[in-house]
């Protein structure tokens, strides 16, 4: 079955993302550092061995919030709509499994996401219902699915240290095995800065000429 990656993404503009990284790194570097984020996922899931990617906007990429931002031939534009984060991923993953590909669903914050671990991700879901790297803080990174319930993304604590074990227990009542290929740093906190590429902290930290 095909496999196609889905991106959570919001516009990376000064004070509406990394919001909990402001106090390190400023407005503008937490919307620098997100705009990293974003190009490094899209690149590493074009890389990847998925036969279709997507970025799932919010708000829709029509909006002025994504003047500037670059996106790379060959990337599928969604919006995410309304609702709560569970809500907008639910109908992400019904939406594409409708289309008759088996959907990753992932991020941004997640610069160990590399093509390699897609791919691990691809190849284990050929076989698996469902796949899952973990967070280091208690939530996960990616999540691959080869079908539906509406019960994996209610009833879920999102940004907490709950999210991949109230998952896990969703799977468990639905009689489903969700395998967990490891565990990886989302980069959300000022604390999580310790897990990006040196060079990346320089540039979000540089000043900014004006």
């Amino acid at each position: 079955m095909n496999t196609r990656i889905v991106i959570f993404a919001k516009a990376p503009r000064p004070g509406q993302v990394k919001t909990r990284l402001i106090p390190a790194l400023g407005a503008e570097g937490a919307a620098r550092l997100a705009g990293y984020l974003l190009n490094s996922t899209v690149k590493e899931a074009l890389q990847s061995q998925a036969d279709s990617v997507e970025l799932c906007a919010s708000p829709s990429v029509n909006d002025p919030a994504w003047d500037g931002v670059s996106l790379p031939e060959g990337v599928r534009l969604s919006a995410q709509g309304s609702g709560d984060l569970g809500e907008r991923m639910a109908g992400a993953v019904q939406r594409v499994l409708h289309q008759g590909e088996q959907v990753i669903l992932i991020g941004t914050d997640c610069p160990g996401l590399t093509h390699q671990r897609l791919n691990q991700a691809i190849a284990a879901l050929q076989t698996q219902r469902a796949v899952m790297f973990e967070a280091l803080d208690g939530g996960y990174t990616l999540l691959g699915l080869q079908a539906f319930d509406p019960s994996l993304f209610r009833q879920i604590d999102w940004s907490t240290e709950k999210v991949s074990a109230q998952t896990q227990l969703a799977f468990s009542k639905l009689g489903w095995q969700c395998k967990v290929l490891g565990q990886l740093a989302d980069i959300d906190r000022p604390e999580d800065l310790r897990w990006l590429p040196s060079a990346w902290l320089a540039e979000v930290k540089a000043p900014i000429n004006k």
